[in-house]
């Protein structure tokens, strides 16, 4: 055989079937590993954790505390050291961003604009629009029956609402908060609790120096405040948590929240928790044992609103983003950041998946029996093995081999990247104000926001974006819904939908989900959840995409976005829609009726903020803010140029919609665009919307005006609270 030959299929045996001949048979404790299972690419690949990180990982995903100082510094250096590790950094960095319910068989599920429970005697009143009923979400407007509180341009603005005609200004106060931006705040009873963020002074010496060098990071506050007496509040508390603030919730009078400090490798710390900047908790930490880039403490600190105490926890983990809570569990949301060797157990199981069995059968045999050899020899058996097998094929069949096996190895390195490549969420259960770590779980894929999770009953169920990697390098985009049990094991699955196109909006009620997604045109599927084998019942292919839907009731969805026109194949986005979907023939939902907005330049909060949207079902009241220019904006005259700036308030019934009005925020020669998000609320049969400029008060079925409160530069002003 022409030896140049024999030398060109000896390097593509290296490089299809091993990266390297020492490597390829050894196990981390360096004996020749026996034979790998010849499964499909579908089976779960091993994960190898290399000799490094072994006093620290197993691979076993379990939930470790970190019980020292020491401890920590060891499992950061440890995971740290992969980074320098020419191996690792030759491998791919597989960090991906990820752009971070009601009724079902009569039983209400998630929660909107609902009325609140008001005293006997006091108006019916709503509240924040949230995602899960009974579960408040923060924001920087909070009501009750009389009162509204505001926190803007860090001040505290305490209004007398109810009765409209006598509404007026209480307070503003300005809050000594450092100058930095308040993150929104929950209302409990006669208590706020406003999170805001600020900036901790440390001092630290820098390694082999000798002078201490002052650096900041950043700290989420919580500060409780008693709003019992309107006109004179009282700061209770001060915590100071270290980290950036990430999300909040509070069930009954507990207040959770989340907050992420980043670890630093050369000094890394436990976070702290202060009051009036003295120290007074360090949380339990913990890991989980996988060797992710460890990147960020996670902690979650509730406040108990009936004493004000506090109790935390921090987990180390990677980068959280997106939260989904019930009534009685918190799930924390990451994409995993893994490195691709850790899933890559060796180039051994590369080659006994993706080469072996390709071979001849009795060449398989003899490859399998040489497994009582020491690491080197045995490889050198089986290179020899396949040289000789080589060499008696001719060339057509030797390529068409060789086409095969790197057909099926392309596959197996696909497969590890999306093993590598997961969306990871941790169950905590809540329990007043103690958590507990429950479980881990996992699905292919990321997430679009809060509302691609959910749980009902004991059943976790998630829907995300998957990119399936092809054997010509190129990716293959769908979506897919996982069900997951209590344990947060994988119990049922529907994959592969709507190819090519991603998630824009997702809401699961009950026992089904609505999900749509977009490229050209907006399908709106209906998907049944009421087993552990999701299966779609109805699909609906129409111009434009929702953003957000919003439950209406059991056989009606709502749905808001844009519409889109389609010429040419170039997809181009137009103004805001507002669609309302009958469900009740689940195989043939359709859309009832939508109104159009504007044009590209309109715009509304509730397309990327929930809490902009306002709905009140007895009523049939829908409301939403918009900004656009004057000519953009039907029946409003004026500067072409200028910004109108208001809500769109609309009757809704089974029906369709019917423009009740507009209620202008506008102010004279207006060139921006409001920067707070707008609000509604209703408090008695008073409609309040709510924008960083007014207040504005009308009649609820006339849309009348009946008051407006001015918020900037006006009302009583305290320089601090004491």
């Amino acid at each position: 055989m022409n030896p140049n030959m024999a030398v060109s299929i000896a390097v593509i045996i290296s490089v299809v079937a091993t990266a390297g001949a020492m490597y390829a048979l050894y196990s981390v404790d360096g004996d020749i590993m026996g034979q790998p299972p010849m499964a499909s690419g579908s089976a779960p690949h091993t994960v190898n954790i290399p000799k490094s990180l072994s006093a620290y990982f197993e691979g076993t995903h379990e939930i470790k505390k970190i019980s020292s100082q020491g401890e920590l510094e060891g499992i950061i250096s440890a995971v740290a050291a992969l980074d320098r590790d020419p191996y690792y950094e030759t491998g791919p960095w597989l960090s991906t961003e990820s752009t971070l319910d009601e009724m079902a068989g009569g039983r209400l599920q998630s929660g909107s604009a609902l009325s609140a429970n008001a005293p006997t005697g006091s108006p019916g009143y709503s509240s924040t629009n949230v995602q899960v009923r009974n579960v408040d979400e923060p924001d920087y407007v909070k009501n009750d029956a009389k009162y509204v509180y505001i926190v803007l341009d860090n001040t505290l603005s305490i209004i007398d609402a109810y009765p409209a005609e006598s509404a007026g200004m209480v307070l503003k106060v300005a809050l000594d908060i450092e100058s930095q931006g308040i993150k929104n705040m929950f209302l409990n009873g006669d208590k706020l609790v406003i999170f805001y963020e600020g900036l901790i002074e440390r001092e630290e010496i820098p390694e082999f120096g000798y002078e201490p060098q002052t650096y900041h990071i950043p700290a989420t506050h919580a500060l409780i405040i008693d709003v019992s007496d309107r006109k004179n509040p009282e700061i209770l508390k001060d915590y100071t948590i270290d980290g950036d603030f990430m999300d909040a919730r509070m069930i009954g009078k507990y207040a959770y929240f989340v907050t992420g400090t980043d670890v630093e490798y050369q000094n890394p710390t436990f976070p702290r928790i202060l009051e009036e900047s003295v120290p007074v908790q360090t949380p339990e930490a913990y890991y989980f044992d996988m060797p992710d880039r460890l990147t960020t403490f996670n902690t979650i600190a509730v406040i108990n609103m009936a004493d004000d105490s506090i109790r935390s926890e921090t987990y180390l983990m990677g980068n959280t983003g997106t939260f989904y809570v019930s009534e009685d569990n918190f799930y924390l949301a990451y994409l995993q950041d893994a490195y691709f060797e850790i899933f890559d157990s060796s180039p051994q199981d590369r080659f006994f998946e993706g080469v072996v069995p390709l071979l001849p059968e009795d060449l398989q045999k003899k490859i399998r029996e040489i497994s009582s050899l020491d690491g080197e020899a045995g490889w050198a058996e089986i290179a020899n093995l396949l040289q000789d097998e080589y060499n008696r094929m001719d060339d057509d069949n030797r390529k068409k081999l060789f086409k095969e096996i790197k057909a099926a190895t392309e596959k197996y390195d696909a497969g590890i990247r999306e093993d590598a490549t997961r969306t990871i969420i941790h169950k905590i259960s809540l329990v007043g104000q103690d958590t507990e770590y429950v479980a881990r779980g996992s699905a292919p894929g990321t997430l679009l926001n809060q509302f691609s999770m959910d749980q009902d009953g004991d059943r976790f169920r998630i829907a995300t974006t998957t990119d399936t990697y092809t054997s010509g390098g190129g990716l293959e985009r769908a979506n897919a819904v996982y069900v997951l049990d209590e344990n947060m094991n994988t119990v049922g699955k529907l994959e592969n939908i709507a190819p090519n196109e991603s998630i824009y909006s997702a809401r699961f009620i009950g026992d089904r989900l609505y999900l749509v997604t977009f490229q050209q045109i907006d399908p709106f599927f209906v998907i049944d959840l009421s087993s552990d084998a999701p299966k779609i019942l109805g699909e609906l292919k129409i111009p434009g995409f929702s953003n957000y839907l919003h439950p209406y009731d059991k056989d009606h969805v709502i749905g808001i976005g844009r519409d889109t026109t389609d010429k040419d194949g170039w997809v181009r986005q137009l103004g805001i829609k507002i669609a309302l979907f009958n469900v009740a023939d689940v195989a043939n939902p359709k859309v009832v009726a939508d109104v159009k907005i504007g044009d590209d330049s309109t715009y509304s909060d509730a397309l990327d903020d929930h809490k902009a949207f306002f709905f009140e079902k007895p009523g049939g009241i829908l409301s939403i803010p918009v900004t656009g220019f004057v000519s953009s904006i039907d029946g409003v005259s004026g500067n072409t140029d200028s910004l109108w700036n208001g809500f769109y308030v609309f009757d809704l019934d089974e029906d369709g919609f019917a423009l009740k009005g507009k209620i202008s925020h506008s102010y004279l020669n207006q060139h921006e665009y409001i920067e707070a998000g707008g609000r509604t609320f209703y408090i008695g049969n008073v409609l309040y919307t709510l924008s960083e400029q007014y207040l504005m008060i009308n009649d609820i079925k006339s849309l009348d005006k009946i008051n407006s409160i001015k918020l900037k530069g006006t009302g009583k002003f305290v320089e601090f609270i004491e």
